[in-house]
């Protein structure tokens, strides 16, 4: 072939570039074309100056001389597209006996590294089905880590890698630490070695520096990323616990120094903890705080934003016999409404644990409370709904303890709530009604219900007026133009701007219905006439505190006045119900958040607007 070559130089049809590529290209060569992908020459013809090929999808294909030696490139034939092409049946069967030999087949064709992708490609369809893929390279990556050539990637998207000798995994998992540059990937990092310690042989020597830089990091981010940090901090801890003879260090950070430092938003704050790092971050707490750890560990539970953390902070109080404050707190926070719903989640799961005895008729309007509080506020965790709406018993249990007019108040709520929907709303109450069917008149009779009116000022008034018309007038119909703007985007099963925008519809159109019954419900009156023998609505009621003298000032108003900076309550609060109706030198009981303390009334006068 180099001589009939040489003649078609010297005969001026071919350059001595062309001929120089042609030299390679002679029958039985395989072949990769960018259009046709892998092929071999059949037959070299310097007559007709043309090339035969076999390519999968083209037999027998003419190609000009020229344009063979300009568009060719030449494989091997170790290279998985060669032998494929020479013997699919017996790369079929090697995949079966062999998957790392023909792992490392694929590897080398791509000059030493390719991606889980670019495997799949290379054996997918010849090879093997897609569905035999996942299957099969479970195998072969379990065989590539164990041979010891292969550096397997820590991350999906990234390449496999074959080397010239043994590598040694525990140094590729602490180079993926030491190239860590986020928070978030160095604790990635450090929970491969936790999971892979046993390939480390020198423990000691190997990760001391890796405990090191934790400390190192963590002092850095401490401020910026605490919740990243604390997550850091305990799979650290957690790695000490694997390999005791690590030390933290004495002047390493610890998490009870974050948690410390972040008391103002503590239960926010372990709120983004991952769940699989809470019990180390909860108990944290007693060495933060000291003496006052128990009251800490409280308002974490009534303020917990998701179930786990409130069921963590609950296990810590009750386990150091410090329950008894707790239940006080849950008690009075059930009464108050105030208990977070990832909180009632817990209480309501954990049926058998320290506090299932609190579990009472108080804890059914609490959950209303709290979810018609969560659609206000927004927040999109169904998770206590979900919890209401499909646990087969749990309304049940909740009102066993009921009176007929605490029956009656609570079917009350769930009919006028705008949080349910109409299904899971009927879904409810037919459970209530199995149990307790002379209820059945009061669902047959809701159209006939009324409610009791509410007493506003006349400024609150217009106020919730305001926010009814921009909610019809501006938010509305904004949001009418989102939805047009995002369903024009493609996709409805995939467009993530219009199931916002269709969200938030739901989300207006609920709050929209909220102001509508408010406003309905609502009295406006200026207080003018309010009657001052007594505590009631309009009136300013001084009280001493007979246990240690404080004087505090509180003046009653309307449903939507309260302003605890300016010591203006609701007459709805639980405090205005303790002091309404009572005159002049009474003693009584008023709760406050540590408790009820006994006062006596001071002054009663009119409030003047």
């Amino acid at each position: 072939m180099q001589a009939e070559i040489q003649k078609a130089v010297d005969a001026g049809k071919l350059t001595s570039k062309e001929a120089e590529a042609l030299a390679r290209l002679a029958p039985g060569t395989y072949v990769a074309h960018k259009s046709w992908g892998y092929g071999q020459v059949a037959d070299v013809d310097f007559l007709l100056l043309q090339m035969t090929l076999n390519f999968k999808s083209k037999k027998a294909h003419p190609m000009q001389l020229q344009y063979a030696a300009e568009s060719l490139a030449v494989i091997p034939g170790d290279h998985i597209a060669a032998k494929k092409l020479a013997d699919t049946a017996a790369v079929k069967a090697s995949a079966k006996q062999d998957p790392v030999g023909i792992s490392r087949c694929v590897l080398t064709s791509f000059g030493g590294k390719a991606t889980q992708d670019q495997i799949q490609a290379a054996l997918v369809p010849d090879v093997m089905s897609e569905t035999e893929f996942k299957r099969w390279f479970e195998v072969a990556k379990k065989g590539m880590k164990a041979d010891g050539h292969f550096a397997i990637p820590t991350k999906k998207g990234l390449p496999f890698e074959l080397r010239d000798g043994p590598i040694s995994h525990a140094d590729e998992y602490l180079a993926a630490f030491n190239n860590a540059r986020q928070i978030k990937d160095q604790t990635k990092a450090v929970e491969l070695i936790i999971k892979h310690v046993e390939e480390f042989q020198e423990p000691v020597t190997q990760l001391q520096p890796v405990i090191v830089a934790v400390n190192d990091g963590a002092k850095k981010s401490a401020k910026l990323k605490p919740d990243e940090t604390i997550s850091l901090l305990a799979t650290r801890d957690e790695l000490i616990e694997k390999v005791p003879t690590l030390a933290a260090g004495t002047d390493a950070p610890g998490i009870s120094g974050i948690l410390s430092d972040e008391r103002a938003q503590l239960s926010t704050l372990l709120s983004k903890t991952p769940d699989s790092k809470l019990t180390r971050a909860v108990a944290a707490i007693p060495a933060a705080f000291g003496d006052e750890w128990p009251q800490r560990a409280v308002s974490v539970v009534l303020r917990a934003e998701k179930a786990r953390l409130a069921s963590e902070g609950a296990n810590l109080v009750a386990k150091n016999g410090q329950g008894e404050i707790l239940r006080a707190a849950l008690e009075r926070a059930i009464s108050e409404h105030s208990l977070s719903s990832a909180a009632l989640c817990w209480l309501c799961e954990d049926r058998v644990g320290w506090f299932s005895d609190l579990l009472n008729h108080k804890v059914a309007p609490a959950i209303i409370a709290a979810l018609e509080r969560d659609a206000h506020n927004e927040r999109k965790d169904r998770k206590l709904h979900d919890l209401l709406v499909n646990d087969p018993e749990l309304v049940t249990d909740l009102i066993a303890d009921a009176s007929a007019e605490e029956l009656r108040d609570f079917m009350r709520k769930v009919l006028l709530s705008t949080v349910f929907e109409d299904l899971n709303r009927r879904s409810l109450l037919g459970k209530i009604v199995r149990v307790y069917p002379d209820l059945q008149a009061m669902i047959a009779g809701n159209s006939e219900q009324k409610d009791e009116s509410i007493i506003v000022s006349w400024e609150s008034l217009e106020r919730k007026k305001a926010e009814l018309d921009e909610l019809v007038n501006k938010k509305l119909p904004e949001n009418v133009k989102e939805i047009q703007i995002a369903r024009d985007y493609g996709d409805l099963r995939e467009n993530f701007e219009f199931k916002a925008a269709k969200e938030m519809q739901r989300v207006l159109n609920r709050r929209r219905g909220e102001a509508e019954r408010d406003l309905s419900l609502a009295r406006g009156t200026d207080f003018a006439n309010a009657d001052a023998s007594q505590a009631g609505i309009g009136t300013i009621v001084t009280v001493r505190e007979l246990a240690g003298g404080r004087i505090d000032v509180y003046t009653i108003l309307g449903a939507w006045d309260g302003d605890p900076d300016k010591n203006i309550i609701s007459y709805q609060s639980a405090l205005a119900k303790a002091l309404i109706g009572h005159k002049l030198g009474e003693q009584l009981e008023v709760p406050t958040e540590h408790g009820n303390r006994v006062v006596v009334i001071e002054k009663i006068e009119r409030f003047r607007s």
